[in-house]
Order: structure tokens, then sequence, then C-alpha cells
């Protein structure tokens, strides 16, 4: 049984995801000493407590290579010996240079060079490179910082219909009602039935492009998908996810990327 670290929801041995949160759950080996289950990172096994690092430490130190054997010296150490005995041909005698006249002597008028015209080169339009792989066009981007875009974040109120967008340029983004202690980024105050929200409810942090949201401490809790959010513990919001702030689903977003 393999417990989520994001939702305590059991899950059974070998899953990769949650069944309750999809979120993704540690990897799991077995016991080289009694065979249990245990994470991949575990420093001990929860079952008869054998030492698993002193295991792994064991078993990478077991197999030294790289190392020179004593037979090796005497091969190594006749090398230089060997290397100063190769016999070097001599170079080749040099050409007198009383041949470069007779290469000279060869008439210009032999060699044909083609040189456009002036005219004709400056009549000539510039023609781009064909991209071309074979007989496979390749598209070639013009502009590059026009194919860069960021994705935007907005939290949409299904009681209100009402879409409220996350600020940009913050990584950490406080839900609530306004207070004297930490001012809410995204305030709702102004939607229906917000007395089930508490004032410093719930952050939602951005993580490269990820966004997560963990309640810090509200009265009524905060509720994914219509579950439960431990207060400590975060979810990797994915669009489309219900986000419930107090009881009844009274103040519900769906989170959206655009």
């Amino acid at each position: 049984m393999i417990v989520c670290p994001n939702c305590n929801h059991p899950n059974p041995d070998g899953a990769v995801q949650c069944e309750a949160c999809y979120t993704p759950l540690p990897a799991t080996s077995a016991c080289p000493n009694c065979g249990a289950i245990v994470q991949a990172d575990a420093s001990f096994c929860g079952q008869c407590g054998f030492n698993l690092r002193a295991a792994g430490v064991t078993s990478a130190a077991a197999e030294p290579d790289n190392i020179p054997s004593p037979d090796m010296a005497p091969a190594i150490a006749q090398t230089p010996a060997s290397v100063s005995e190769l016999s070097v041909p001599d170079s080749p005698t040099p050409q007198p240079l009383t041949f470069v006249p007779s290469i000279l002597a060869e008439p210009i008028e032999s060699v044909p060079i083609s040189v456009a015209p002036p005219a004709v080169a400056a009549s000539i339009e510039p023609v781009e490179p064909a991209a071309t792989a074979g007989n496979l066009p390749i598209a070639v981007p013009r502009e590059t910082s026009t194919q860069l875009q960021k994705q935007t974040a907005k939290l949409l109120h299904i009681q209100t219909n009402t879409t409220a967008e996350l600020p940009q340029g913050l990584m950490v983004i406080h839900i609530g009602k306004p207070n004297d202690r930490i001012p809410p980024d995204i305030d709702v105050s102004g939607f229906p039935h917000s007395e089930v929200v508490s004032r410093i409810h719930a952050d939602i942090r951005l993580e490269g492009d990820s966004y997560y949201i963990e309640d810090v401490g509200s009265s009524n809790g905060t509720y994914i998908n219509n579950l439960p959010l431990a207060m400590g513990n975060r979810h990797r919001l994915r669009p489309g996810d219900r986000i419930g702030l107090g009881k009844g689903d009274k103040v519900t977003f769906l989170f959206q990327l655009s």
C-alpha cells in the first residue's frame, strides 16, 4: 500500500499515480533483506529495519574498476623504450627551386576564369537559400520572439461566471479577503457567500510553468475536486481543477490556462 503524500489516500502497491488526486506517487522497491515494499529513497526498511543505504554503498564498492593490476606495470614501463625504437622513414628530398619557373611558364590563357559583368551582377536580386533536406522542405522560423508566449492562468467563479486573472510576475498569490496582515492578491469579498472564506485562506505558488495551491490555515478549509486539501499539503493545479473555498461548495472556482 502506497500512501499519497498529497491527500493521504491509500493506493495499491505498484501504483504510479494517486487514484484520488492524480498526484505522482514515490517510486518503491523491495527490501533486499525481508522483501517488504519500501520507497526508493528510504534509508531503512520499515518492516525489518535493514540499512538500505549501507547495502547500496557495499554493492557499489564491491566492484572497483579502472585499477591497473601489477602485471600491467612492466608493460607500461617498457612503453617509452618501444616508442623510441620505432623507425621513422626519412622525409623525401625537397624538390629544387629550379622547377618553379617551369610551372609559372604555363600560359595564363589556359586557365578559364569567368567573371560576371558588373551590370549583370547588380541587376540580380538576392534570393534566400532554399532550406531543404532532400526533397522535403524545412520551415525556417523568421521571428522566434513572437513564438514565445506565456500562459495566462485564470480562476472562473462558477456561481457568477466571473473570471479572475492571476496577477503576472508574482511567485505567491494570496487568496482571501482584506485584512491588516497579508492583503489578498485575489479578493473574494465581493462574491456571494464570501463569509465562508477566511481573510487569509489559500496561496497559489508559481514554480517554473506549474501552479500549486495550498491552504494556509483557513477556518472552513480548501477543497480540490470536492476533496479536502490538508493544511501543509499542496496540490498541482491542472486545467479544469475545481477549487472550493470553504464548506458547502458556495465559493467555487475552475482553474484555467490560456
